[in-house]
């Protein structure tokens, strides 16, 4: 969802010619007649989240200054644009002192408030990623790290938050990329081991012979090739946190050791005459079910039961797409920072594309998504061509349908002919005749080059829509540019016959 903005002003008509500015530049609005209704509105039980606040100086009551100290009080850290008529320098200089990001000179136009409300939102964002940044550098993150408006993971989290507050076993579960090792350094960084080490290691990318060393550790000479001691991961974590990522993928061999460390608080070097004593926290994670790999045999039952003793599962970010605005602000101003850009904002077009994309590869597809974004961008603000992966997926969705039929027999791949291969409806508007198709098949009986079927897909909607290409790019879900961008390539190639020859 778009970022919300609260306009705060006791006149009705300036305050609506706002409103309407605020929802003209693609945010979610919330209006408030004075200061009293403001603060009661920030600071209620049901407060809405509220991204900035354009805030008029001069009101009845609690006016703008009184406001901003109260905000300031009660430690509202929203950033905030001032108006003021002309002729009030003093006051806004006094606002500026009192924490106001920005001032506008009433009455303001709209691709100054545009400017304005672009800037304090990015430094909005730098800030918190800033101060992410750091904490994540001093090795500790907290609860309060995780953005999230979706209720399935917030449900999540208060249980985690309550897992922090105990030294109770955390298994989390979660497909790859959906974040499984953030979860694990909140609940270290909430818990009174938050001053000790995090230790993380990937069980699937340790080598089988290895795991043993590598988790417990070796004595000099122990084996061949171990010309020094080598303490483990368990004694470097002690005292503090030890993540198990893709636990599933150990050995049965390195489970056996395992079980006995989690049991026994011991564990035995390779080649060690005594076990050694440590104090660690065991949380786990798998993006795969232990349950069916017990099943299976290839993970012990006993184990399982000792390290799924609390379960986190974490959605999918296709399962909470109203995070997606979010976390791709919070990657922007990241990335901007560390790639030192001036990329102000991310057009409400390829937000909504973001959002309806399914992101395979979750969170972290996504951060991957905004950093390539970031670095290649020419423009002030990221638009959906900036993601081609929006474009594959409205390529491949455009192939898919419910009943798909194939007939496997040669089809000549220039024009579009009648039959039951594909129906490509989904393409085009509901008046389209259903029995248009579009041919897998070459001539060779092959299957033709995607590129290929793209081309005859983007001549057909240029056909059908009369060559409205508004119209075209919104039905095949590419920008406009995009649309170009693949026309002037097409070109560059030989024809493909449109059937109208």
């Amino acid at each position: 969802m778009a970022a919300t903005i609260l306009v705060v002003d006791d006149d009705p008509v300036q305050r609506r010619l706002l409103e309407n500015m605020v929802q003209r530049s693609g945010y979610g609005v919330v209006t408030a007649e004075g200061g009293d209704a403001a603060m009661a509105l920030l600071t209620g039980s049901d407060a809405p989240v509220i991204d900035a606040v354009v805030l008029d100086l001069v009101m009845p009551g609690l006016d703008g200054l009184g406001m901003l100290a109260k905000m300031r009080a009660a430690h509202l850290a929203i950033p905030v644009i001032v108006q003021t008529a002309h002729g009030g320098i003093d006051n806004v200089v006094s606002a500026m002192r009192g924490g106001a990001q920005d001032f506008v000179v009433k009455p303001v136009g709209i691709e100054r408030l545009q400017v304005s409300l672009r800037n304090a939102l990015t430094a909005s964002a730098l800030k918190g990623e800033l101060q992410r940044i750091k904490r994540s550098r001093d090795g500790v993150l907290t609860f309060s790290d995780i953005i999230t408006r979706n209720a399935a993971m917030a449900a999540m989290l208060r249980s985690a938050q309550k897992a922090a507050a105990s030294a109770i076993p955390v298994l989390i579960e979660g497909e790859s990329g959906v974040g499984k090792e953030l979860i694990a350094r909140a609940v270290h960084g909430s818990g009174e081991r938050a001053a000790k080490p995090f230790v993380a290691v990937n069980c699937g990318a340790i080598p089988d012979n290895l795991v043993e060393s590598i988790l417990f550790g070796h004595e000099k000479g122990a084996f061949t090739g171990a010309t020094e001691r080598h303490t483990g991961k368990f004694i470097e974590a002690s005292g503090g946190t030890l993540f198990l990522d893709e636990v599933g993928e150990l050995p049965l061999a390195a489970q056996v050791k395992l079980l006995r460390a989690v049991q026994t608080g011991e564990v035995e070097p390779v080649g060690a005459r005594h076990p050694v004593r440590v104090d660690v926290r065991i949380i786990s994670a798998t993006n795969r079910s232990l349950i069916d790999r017990v099943k299976a045999g290839a993970f012990r039952e006993d184990l399982f039961y000792r390290l799924h003793v609390l379960a986190l599962t974490v959605p999918p970010l296709r399962q909470r797409r109203e995070d997606i605005v979010q976390l791709t602000r919070h990657f922007l101003a990241r990335f901007c920072a560390e790639e030192n850009r001036a990329i102000g904002a991310v057009t409400a077009e390829a937000l909504q594309r973001l959002k309806a994309f399914d992101w395979p590869g979750n969170v972290r597809q996504l951060e991957n998504a905004v950093y390539r974004a970031v670095v290649m961008s020419e423009d002030d603000a990221l638009g959906a061509d900036d993601f081609p992966q929006l474009a594959t997926q409205a390529v491949a969705g455009a192939l898919e349908t419910k009943d798909m039929k194939v007939e496997w027999r040669p089809a000549a791949p220039a024009p579009l002919l009648n039959g039951s291969e594909i129906p490509i409806a989904p393409l085009a508007a509901p008046a389209m005749p259903a029995a248009a198709s579009l041919p897998l098949m070459t001539a060779d009986d092959e299957v033709r080059p995607l590129d290929e079927l793209e081309t005859e897909i983007i001549r057909f909607a240029i056909a059908h829509y009369r060559g409205q290409m508004s119209e075209v790019a919104r039905r095949l879900r590419i920008g406009r540019s995009t649309l170009y961008r693949k026309l002037d390539a097409i070109d560059g190639k030989k024809p493909v016959s449109d059937g109208s020859s």
